[in-house]
C-alpha cells in the first residue's frame, strides 16, 4: 500500500508540473507589476476556476464510481468465494481490490484533466485574468 501511495504521489508531481497555464501578453499591467504579481494573479484564478468547475458534480461522481465498483467487487467476491467457503473474505478483497481500481482510474482520469484543461476552465481564467487587467494569448 505504501508503495502504491507513493507512486502515485509521484505521479501527481510529474503531471502538475506539466500542466497548462496561460500565457500573457507583457502589457502594462504586466511590466508595472512584474512577472512574479502576474504569477500570483495567474495562481488565484486558476484556483478560482478550479473551485467552480468542481462544483459542476464531476467529484461526487468520481466518489460514486468508487463506492459502485466497490459494491460490484464484494458481491462477485462473495459469489465466487461462496464456491470454495469462503465468502465473507473474498468479498472484502473484491470491494478493497475493486475500490482501488476505480480510485486509481479517477486518479489518472484527474491527473489527465488538469494537463489539458477544458474550454469552460481555460475561459474563467481568461476572464478573470482579463478582469485584473491582463492579456491571457494562449495556454503553454
Amino acid at each position: 500500500m505504501k508503495k502504491l501511495t507513493l507512486l502515485a504521489l509521484a505521479l501527481l508531481a510529474m503531471v502538475s508540473c506539466a500542466s497548462q497555464r496561460p500565457v500573457l501578453y507583457p502589457n502594462e499591467q504586466f511590466q508595472r507589476l512584474g512577472s512574479s504579481m502576474a504569477a500570483r494573479a495567474t495562481d488565484e484564478c486558476m484556483q478560482q476556476a478550479e473551485q467552480y468547475v468542481a462544483s459542476d458534480g464531476r467529484v461526487g461522481s468520481a466518489a460514486q464510481g468508487v463506492a459502485t465498483s466497490s459494491a460490484v467487487g464484494a458481491a462477485a467476491g462473495a459469489a465466487g468465494g461462496a464456491i470454495v467457503g469462503r465468502a465473507g473474505t473474498a468479498a472484502a478483497v473484491g470491494a478493497a481490490g475493486s475500490g482501488a481500481a476505480a480510485a486509481t482510474r479517477g486518479l489518472i482520469d484527474g491527473l489527465s484533466s488538469k494537463r489539458n484543461p477544458s474550454a469552460i476552465y481555460k475561459n474563467f481564467v481568461n476572464r478573470c485574468l482579463r478582469e485584473k487587467g491582463y492579456e491571457p494569448i494562449g495556454w503553454q
